[in-house]
């Protein structure tokens, strides 16, 4: 098991053999250093590709010119104190000596009322929610129900005061001009329903609307609506603890940094009645320390700072762009993405236990691959069933916070970025060829992480003069730990109910650690796959996995067939048609349907393209026949002026 904390690591430890092995060794939780061979592939041994991040991250900013690839590709620390040894230093590795002792910090503020400009993700997701955007119109948002017992309201209303006041970004709010504002520290809303004299029908009515209403909810951010905490009292003393939150404030690790200090808040706080029955298992728990950075003051140092490697990653995609695939071509709901059709989202999931999760470890790493790659190969093989076409695009969240400061591992906010994934199933490969496939692919990508896939995905649109999205995620919290660990299942509940929905995503796939085992998510709006799809295809990815994990067999062939007999035999049939496509220009098509859309008689098309509106700009539609007629009037106008 890797480790989930901070990763601590000695920079300099790298003309060391021994002393890198022994800080390997902790990292990834082996007890004894002297059982980890100079040459034994540390993928074999536990080693992730958060943790591979966090700990290139670390080096660099030590002062060591170091790429991610270089360690993924030769997995060994004999290997890698090779490559540390060869890479270059640009400055702040070595310590420096000096007579008089460092000046200290100015004492921390907090950037309470001044705006700042939003970090990449942050910004994309305020634009994707914003009306008009194709498959917009959404927040990038995450709830959670916790089912529990004995929750003291008092005590959680005062825990929840506690975090807002101690986390800037839960107090922030998105400007109109698209930049982000810390609020004054101000007592938050904590909504209480107590269902406990209904009857058991009506409580589970009014459970499941409230559970609607969370799940599909829009929060306002510019006014500064951004986590929400509430508490439900059932009878024979259960409680559900509802948490909803705007991801523009919030990554995955902070989800779990926010569980982790509400916990400590609450155990801290005195209970409205002390007695007896007080858990004195947690008397040793205390409030979390008093924080000396911020979000706003991470982003700007990290500006500040500059870093060649975003020229150096930058130009790495642009020299890709021109080959770079774009969305699966998925099958979709008639007016999916119209401004007009209501966003809807479901989660699909799977839990493999604790045993069946060794298994497929043991299985990935003899092959040469961490599970998580293993995990995405076969998410991509899935996709790429349903696909009209075998290369595509997956947009996978990347999680990199840059260690500016001690407290940086102790903030929320969005840290995240994205990373472009290229998927190619064009030729037939064994799977853990495929896997290897990707995972080279993938450590190449990351390399490069630098320049968001947000940027990538705008110089695509500039380039090929049409949006291009990414709409299918993939994102693996493998590395991170449980995000609801067990303390805070004993001090909250079970978690009985978790979605997360984004603007712009079709489907957003995640993999995390929960009870020792797996849970594969598949958040999916509704109003966007065709109908059935996404369960159909949820199915063929847990059949993959489970054979994955069963048998070496799956590895050493082709997946094979995935989709349902009856979709295969439908797709034959619509394949097998000897219809000619007549080659016609654009301008051509656009006056044929203007043709029918206009009913006039002898068009050759049928109206069924001419009901579709031609251009879309905000709320004004064209049709083909407006459009048409608009043409014809710049073409005569251009004749005259000659």
């Amino acid at each position: 098991m890797t480790s989930t904390q901070p990763v601590e690591i000695d920079p300099q430890s790298w003309d060391d053999l021994d002393a890198l092995r022994t800080d390997v060794a902790t990292l990834l939780g082996l007890t004894d250093a002297e059982d980890l061979g100079l040459d034994e592939d540390l993928l074999s041994v536990g080693l992730e590709s958060l943790t591979l991040i966090q700990l290139v991250t670390r080096w660099r900013a030590a002062g060591i010119d170091v790429d991610f690839a270089e360690f993924a590709e030769a997995p060994t620390v004999r290997e890698w104190a090779r490559i540390l040894s060869q890479a270059p230093r640009t400055g702040g590795a070595e310590p420096t000596e000096s007579a008089d002792p460092e000046p200290a910090e100015p004492e921390f503020a907090e950037a309470v009322g001044e705006p700042f400009p939003l970090a990449t993700m942050q910004h994309a997701y305020w634009v994707g929610r914003q009306p008009g955007q194709p498959f917009g119109g959404v927040a990038a948002h995450f709830y959670v129900e916790f089912d529990g017992t004995g929750i003291d309201p008092e005590r959680l209303r005062r825990a929840f005061a506690a975090l807002v006041a101690r986390h800037g970004m839960l107090r922030s709010r998105v400007t109109e001009d698209g930049r982000a504002m810390i609020g004054e520290v101000t007592e938050p809303r904590l909504p209480v329903r107590d269902l406990r004299q209904l009857p058991p029908a009506e409580v589970e009515e009014r459970l499941a609307a409230l559970r609607s209403d969370y799940t599909h909810r829009m929060m306002d951010v510019e006014a500064g609506e951004i986590c929400e905490v509430a508490l439900t009292l059932l009878p024979d003393s259960a409680t559900r603890l509802h948490l909803d939150l705007d991801m523009v404030a919030s990554d995955a690790l902070s989800l779990r940094l926010l569980f982790e200090d509400l916990r400590k808040l609450y155990l801290a706080s005195p209970p409205a009645v002390a007695g007896p029955a007080e858990d004195s298992a947690h008397a040793e728990d205390s409030a979390p320390p008093p924080l000396t950075y911020d979000f706003p003051r991470y982003l700007a140092d990290r500006a500040a700072r500059g870093d060649d490697r975003v020229v150096r990653a930058r130009q790495w995609w642009q020299d890709r762009l021109d080959d770079l695939p774009e969305a699966p071509d998925l099958p979709l709901r008639p007016g999916a993405g119209e401004p007009t059709t209501v966003a809807r989202s479901t989660r699909l999931d799977h839990w493999i236990d604790p045993g069946r999760r060794a298994v497929l470890t043991e299985r990935a790493r003899r092959h040469g691959v961490t599970p998580a790659v293993t995990l995405a190969t076969a998410f991509a093989e899935v996709i790429g069933a349903w696909s009209a076409g075998p290369r595509f695009l997956l947009n996978l969240p990347l999680f990199d916070r840059d260690p500016l400061h001690p407290d940086v591992d102790l903030l929320v906010g969005d840290f995240s970025s994205s990373l472009l994934l290229d998927i190619d199933l064009g030729e037939p490969l064994p799977f853990a060829e495929r896997a290897r496939s990707v995972g080279q692919n993938l450590a190449a990508a990351i390399g490069h992480g630098s320049y968001s896939g947000v940027e990538v995905l705008r110089e695509l649109s500039r380039r090929r003069g049409h949006p291009v999205l990414a709409p299918v995620v993939y994102t693996s919290a493998l590395g991170l730990g449980d995000i609801y660990s067990q303390a805070v299942q004993e001090c909250f509940g079970r978690p009985a109910w978790t979605i997360s929905q984004g603007p712009q995503v079709w489907l957003d796939a995640q993999v995390t650690e929960h009870d020792g085992g797996l849970l594969l998510n598949w958040d999916v709006r509704l109003d966007c796959l065709g109908e059935g799809v996404a369960q159909e295809a949820f199915a063929a990815y847990r059949a993959l996995v489970d054979r994955l994990a069963g048998s070496d067999d799956p590895w050493q062939a082709p997946v094979g067939a995935l989709l349902p007999a009856a979709q295969t035999t439908v797709r034959a049939e619509v394949n097998a048609t000897r219809r000619e496509n007549p080659v016609r220009t654009l301008h051509e098509i656009v006056f044929r349907w203007a043709a029918a859309e206009l009913g006039e008689a002898g068009a050759e098309e049928s109206a069924d393209g001419a009901r579709h509106p031609a251009v879309i700009a905000g709320d004004r539609r064209l049709g083909y026949a407006e459009l048409a007629d608009a043409a014809l009037r710049v073409a005569a106008l251009l004749v005259d002026e000659g």
